[in-house]
Protein backbone atom coordinates (compact mmCIF):
# COMPACT_ATOMS: atom_id res chain seq x y z
CA UNK A 1 0.00 0.00 0.00
CA UNK A 2 3.18 2.44 1.32
CA UNK A 3 4.26 1.60 -2.25
CA UNK A 4 1.32 2.52 -4.57
CA UNK A 5 0.79 5.24 -2.54
CA UNK A 6 4.41 6.75 -3.11
CA UNK A 7 4.19 5.91 -7.15
CA UNK A 8 1.18 7.82 -7.49
CA UNK A 9 2.90 11.21 -5.89
CA UNK A 10 5.18 10.61 -9.11
CA UNK A 11 1.96 10.27 -11.03
CA UNK A 12 2.49 6.46 -11.64
CA UNK A 13 -1.15 4.96 -11.34
CA UNK A 14 -2.41 7.75 -10.25
CA UNK A 15 -6.08 9.49 -11.69
CA UNK A 16 -6.73 10.40 -15.11
CA UNK A 17 -8.74 13.34 -16.91
CA UNK A 18 -9.82 13.42 -19.95
CA UNK A 19 -12.63 16.27 -21.54
CA UNK A 20 -14.76 14.77 -23.25
CA UNK A 21 -16.43 16.98 -26.27
CA UNK A 22 -19.65 16.25 -28.28
CA UNK A 23 -18.03 17.30 -31.42
CA UNK A 24 -14.46 19.28 -32.50
CA UNK A 25 -15.97 21.83 -34.49
CA UNK A 26 -17.58 25.47 -33.64
CA UNK A 27 -18.80 28.58 -34.64
CA UNK A 28 -17.50 31.35 -32.78
CA UNK A 29 -20.08 32.47 -29.70
CA UNK A 30 -21.21 29.15 -29.32
CA UNK A 31 -22.05 26.98 -26.05
CA UNK A 32 -19.93 24.01 -25.72
CA UNK A 33 -21.36 21.19 -23.16
CA UNK A 34 -19.44 18.10 -22.49
CA UNK A 35 -17.88 16.54 -19.29
CA UNK A 36 -14.52 16.02 -17.63
CA UNK A 37 -14.14 12.18 -17.42
CA UNK A 38 -12.15 11.28 -14.07
CA UNK A 39 -10.87 7.74 -13.62
CA UNK A 40 -9.32 7.40 -10.68
CA UNK A 41 -5.82 5.50 -9.85
CA UNK A 42 -4.47 2.77 -8.18
CA UNK A 43 -5.07 5.12 -4.67
CA UNK A 44 -7.97 7.31 -3.22
CA UNK A 45 -6.31 11.12 -3.87
CA UNK A 46 -7.91 14.35 -3.01
CA UNK A 47 -8.36 16.58 -6.02
CA UNK A 48 -7.77 20.22 -5.59
CA UNK A 49 -9.06 21.66 -8.54
CA UNK A 50 -9.59 21.44 -12.72
CA UNK A 51 -7.94 23.85 -15.20
CA UNK A 52 -9.57 24.12 -18.23
CA UNK A 53 -7.83 27.06 -20.57
CA UNK A 54 -8.42 27.11 -24.22
CA UNK A 55 -5.11 28.28 -26.34
CA UNK A 56 -4.98 29.62 -29.46
CA UNK A 57 -1.81 28.50 -31.14
CA UNK A 58 -0.19 30.70 -34.30
CA UNK A 59 1.57 27.83 -35.98
CA UNK A 60 3.33 30.46 -37.94
CA UNK A 61 4.98 31.75 -35.29
CA UNK A 62 4.33 28.85 -32.81
CA UNK A 63 2.96 31.20 -30.18
CA UNK A 64 0.22 29.90 -27.66
CA UNK A 65 -1.81 32.62 -25.96
CA UNK A 66 -4.86 31.62 -23.59
CA UNK A 67 -8.12 32.73 -25.05
CA UNK A 68 -9.93 31.82 -21.48
CA UNK A 69 -9.61 29.22 -18.40
CA UNK A 70 -12.44 27.29 -16.56
CA UNK A 71 -11.42 26.60 -13.29
CA UNK A 72 -13.23 24.08 -10.82
CA UNK A 73 -12.18 24.07 -7.28
CA UNK A 74 -12.93 20.55 -5.53
CA UNK A 75 -12.58 18.66 -2.04
CA UNK A 76 -13.80 15.36 -3.56
CA UNK A 77 -11.71 12.68 -3.47
CA UNK A 78 -11.59 10.08 -6.26
CA UNK A 79 -10.89 6.42 -4.78
CA UNK A 80 -8.83 3.56 -6.74
CA UNK A 81 -10.33 2.89 -9.86
CA UNK A 82 -13.77 4.99 -9.58
CA UNK A 83 -14.92 6.52 -12.67
CA UNK A 84 -16.92 10.52 -12.02
CA UNK A 85 -18.20 13.10 -14.68
CA UNK A 86 -18.42 16.62 -14.02
CA UNK A 87 -20.12 19.07 -16.26
CA UNK A 88 -18.23 21.35 -18.55
CA UNK A 89 -19.64 24.20 -20.17
CA UNK A 90 -17.87 27.13 -22.32
CA UNK A 91 -18.60 29.36 -24.05
CA UNK A 92 -16.41 30.28 -27.40
CA UNK A 93 -16.24 34.11 -27.49
CA UNK A 94 -17.75 36.16 -30.36
CA UNK A 95 -14.61 37.61 -31.14
CA UNK A 96 -11.82 35.05 -31.46
CA UNK A 97 -10.40 34.41 -35.06
CA UNK A 98 -11.60 31.39 -36.95
CA UNK A 99 -9.18 28.11 -37.23
CA UNK A 100 -6.81 27.87 -40.13
CA UNK A 101 -3.73 26.73 -41.58
CA UNK A 102 -2.30 29.17 -39.34
CA UNK A 103 -4.40 29.47 -36.33
CA UNK A 104 -5.62 26.20 -34.07
CA UNK A 105 -7.16 25.95 -30.59
CA UNK A 106 -7.12 23.46 -28.25
CA UNK A 107 -8.47 23.29 -24.93
CA UNK A 108 -5.74 21.70 -21.98
CA UNK A 109 -6.97 20.84 -19.09
CA UNK A 110 -5.18 19.96 -15.93
CA UNK A 111 -6.19 17.83 -13.01
CA UNK A 112 -4.90 19.03 -9.64
CA UNK A 113 -4.22 16.95 -6.80
CA UNK A 114 -3.72 17.46 -2.90
CA UNK A 115 -0.69 15.29 -3.22
CA UNK A 116 0.93 14.03 -6.20
CA UNK A 117 1.66 14.59 -9.81
CA UNK A 118 -1.01 16.51 -12.07
CA UNK A 119 -2.73 14.62 -15.39
CA UNK A 120 -3.22 16.33 -18.13
CA UNK A 121 -5.61 16.05 -21.61
CA UNK A 122 -5.43 17.93 -24.58
CA UNK A 123 -8.66 18.61 -26.84
CA UNK A 124 -8.03 20.16 -30.27
CA UNK A 125 -11.50 21.63 -31.69
CA UNK A 126 -12.39 24.11 -35.26
CA UNK A 127 -13.68 27.58 -34.64
CA UNK A 128 -15.59 28.49 -37.81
Amino acid sequence: MLLRKYMSLLGVGSANIDLVLPKDTYHRGELINGYFYIKGGTIEQKVKRIDCDLVMVNQSTGQEKIVDTAIILSTNVINSEECNKISFTFKLPETIQASSEDITYRFKTRLTFNEGVASNDQDFIQVI
